[in-house]
């Protein structure tokens, strides 16, 4: 795909986010558009985002690390995108419906880095060494997509499908936890509606990590100490709207709640 094209999407997906009005799937005006194509597009986006200077890229997010994801999106690997300043949220955030377009929750183990991670060559306890702590995290996915009919290129163009997201106050050490054995529930205005584990995210979010920061590393680009990692949802995304009220509790790390308004 030409430069000229690259722009004209990557504009198209940043526009769409600003006047929050969702645009038809790329995948369907191009039929042959590449992962490297979209990636392209996503950089393009965030280009846009950072133009005026009010935003600066903060860490990044992991996606599709659940095989029934894969399956859907017909992929075998996991996607990237990045997240910026004006993205976090802290505990018991409002957040206002109406900045998003169609916002669906998950709950996720967030890495916050002490020591930058420069791949090939990562391996899990190269991220563990790494890692200052962890923390509870909601993701709230969104898509600029009509009605989320997604294939992998279209998320990958648009940064992942990154909405925003809400970190905890609890921050515990991955050194004396087993991320891949700790449990989530998810509750949605008091009722419990998703539960997972660590080991959805890749079979271990260590592994996650690991695989974003090799994949960034052949791209020329590394993950820094300070960063914020968003390690892949633990379970099947929640629609949220004006109204609700959502808390995730992991164990052994602690919990975090989001409002909409």
């Amino acid at each position: 795909m030409n430069e000229q094209k690259i722009q004209q999407y990557g504009d198209a997906l940043y526009q769409a986010l600003v006047e929050r009005k969702a645009i038809d799937p790329l995948t369907t005006s191009e039929p042959d558009i590449t992962i490297q194509d979209a990636y392209r597009i996503q950089l393009r986006m965030i280009e846009r985002r950072l133009q005026d200077g009010t935003e600066q890229v903060i860490g990044k997010k992991i996606g599709v690390t659940s095989r029934a994801v894969m399956d859907m999106l017909k992929v075998d690997q996991p996607d990237f995108g990045h997240l910026t300043s004006s993205m976090v949220y802290g505990d018991g955030a409002a957040i206002p419906a109406d900045t998003l377009i169609a916002p669906k929750a998950e709950g996720e183990i967030a890495f916050v880095l002490k020591h930058d991670l420069c791949g090939p060559g990562i391996t899990n306890a190269d991220v563990l060494r790494a890692t200052e702590y962890v923390l509870p995290c909601f993701e709230i996915v969104d898509s600029r997509i009509r009605d989320w009919k997604i294939r992998i290129q279209d998320t990958v163009a648009d940064n992942a499908s990154s909405g925003v997201f809400v970190l905890g106050d609890a921050a515990a050490d991955p050194r004396k936890i087993d991320l891949s054995l700790v449990g989530m529930t998810l509750e949605k205005n008091g009722d419990v509606v998703a539960t997972g584990a660590g080991a959805a995210a890749l079979g271990h979010p260590l592994n996650a990590v690991a695989w974003l920061a090799n994949t960034l590393g052949e791209l020329g680009m590394s993950l820094r100490a300070g960063e914020v990692i968003l390690s892949g949802s633990l379970a099947a995304m929640v629609p949220a709207q004006a109204g609700d009220n959502l808390r995730v509790s992991l164990g052994g790390i602690g919990s975090v709640g989001v409002r909409f308004i």
